[in-house]
């Protein structure tokens, strides 16, 4: 039994448990699963019911992995070939609404020089549709993205973390909440790919171009290959309002004395590691955290992080999911913010306890909310907070994750709400070709060092 605008969703969650797409249901309008709707209908349509179990068979007779083969197309020139090429990905829903680069297999090969992994090897399923996804399956994602070799890397460790069972990855590409995977890249690969860490790291740079690039890849691999298409796949109401997800890298080398790198703190990586962190959240929210200038630099920031407070102190639901093991969100303070609070003695912790203690929700507003009932519903050992007065947002303090990033500038902070049941990782392996990869993208879109654009 589903919802009839649910049908693309139960047919991928159907296939990416390995059973045939076409498995029976019986569908009925979104009225019937309102609150106090009239089940009338389920009752007349017992007979469906009964037929689908009884005399369903199957219209697959065959198992196994479908390798698609190459499209040919008749075409004078290169204009001709991308206009054509965009025209039949938009026609096969296989593109994202923007124009792509054709994934010719001269491109997928020069992409694929960003790994020594055979281009076969499996990474996983991508859910609910299940679709298997190898390292050529990134490379064509990217390459059409408009990609690089040398974002290969961190696009596969992106796509190992996303697939693990642990991240539940089927259940956000799904859903009808909007859902943003963000990857948080850590080690000096950020700067050697051009990944951004300060001014505008969440939209375009073009001095900073590969997180755009390597985040818009996923999302065309959570469509093509997770079967995440609007309105049919996912259900996402409002949508994720990105193409590109979020690919940032913090500051790491303008962390105040004594303040380690989200990997170090997060999953104990050592300090230059290359490796990313991904969590899924659920839209953000640029908080004006300066004073008016009136105020002492002591009461500037303890102010401050009181109204960054305001933002993250709210009824939702959404925290249930990432209260125990996950993250309530992420809070990005800029270098200049985080030395400043550093000089007032300010540490992480610190920072993370003081959010954590101002963002508990009164047991009044968990029960006019009906947050109550949310938290009571979940399975998870969550709902033994209930009791709690005041609710915190997340088990313990460090369910807040904190990030340094963004333009050099003391005016905001921003907030990206968690809808995190988890916080994966995974290590960063670069080709035996690196360097040279590195010297070519220098000589292709100019010197990585700062200096150069100086």
């Amino acid at each position: 039994m589903t919802r009839e605008d649910f049908v693309g969703v139960v047919k991928n969650a159907v296939a990416g448990l390995g059973f045939d797409q076409d498995a029976p249901m019986v569908t009925f309008p979104i009225d019937v699963f309102l609150i106090e709707s009239d089940l009338t209908p389920v009752e007349s349509g017992k007979q469906e019911f009964i037929d689908g179990l009884l005399d369903w068979k199957p219209v697959a007779d065959t198992k196994g992995i479908r390798n698609a083969e190459m499209i040919d197309l008749d075409v004078d020139d290169y204009e001709s070939a991308v206009v054509k090429t965009n025209n039949l990905f938009l026609s096969n829903l296989w593109a994202d609404g923007l124009p792509i680069i054709p994934p010719t297999a001269e491109k997928i090969d020069w992409v694929l020089q960003g790994t020594d992994r055979p281009r076969d090897e499996q990474i996983g399923k991508f859910m609910p549709r299940g679709g298997i996804v190898t390292v050529e399956t990134c490379a064509i994602s990217l390459a059409m993205a408009g990609g690089r070799p040398e974002y290969l890397p961190v696009l596969l460790a992106a796509v190992e973390t996303i697939l693990h069972p642990e991240m539940d990855h089927d259940k956000w590409q799904s859903t009808s909440g909007m859902t943003i995977p963000v990857i948080v890249v850590n080690g000096p690969i950020a700067k050697d790919i051009r990944i951004n860490s300060g001014f505008g790291l969440m939209g375009p740079n073009p001095q900073a171009p590969a997180g755009g690039t390597i985040g818009r890849a996923i999302r065309l691999m959570q469509q093509n290959v997770g079967g995440a298409l609007p309105g049919t796949g996912t259900m996402a109401i409002f949508g994720a309002m990105r193409f590109t997800n979020a690919v940032i890298a913090e500051a790491e080398d303008m962390l105040p004395e004594g303040w380690e790198p989200h990997a170090t703190e997060w999953h104990g990586i050592e300090r230059g590691t290359n490796s990313v962190s991904v969590f899924v959240a659920t839209g953000g929210s640029n908080i004006i955290r300066r004073g008016t200038g009136k105020e002492t630099l002591e009461v500037e920031a303890e102010d401050s992080l009181r109204r960054v407070a305001t933002y993250m102190k709210t009824a939702n639901p959404h925290y249930i999911r990432g209260w125990t093991d996950g993250c309530a969100g992420a809070v990005i303070i800029s270098p200049v913010v985080a030395n400043q609070l550093a000089q007032l003695g300010w540490t992480k912790k610190k920072v993370r306890e003081f959010l954590w203690e101002h963002t508990k929700v009164d047991k009044k507003t968990v029960i006019d909310s009906g947050l109550e009932q949310w938290i009571r519903a979940s399975t998870d050992p969550v709902a033994q907070a209930a009791d709690i007065d005041p609710w915190p947002i997340s088990r313990r303090s460090d369910g807040i994750m904190l990030l340094v990033a963004g333009g050099a500038h003391p005016t905001h902070n921003f907030w990206l709400q968690g809808n995190a049941l988890t916080v994966g990782k995974c290590l960063v392996e670069t080709p035996s070709r690196w360097k040279g990869l590195l010297e070519q993208a220098d000589r292709d879109i100019g010197c990585a060092d700062d200096l150069c654009v100086i």
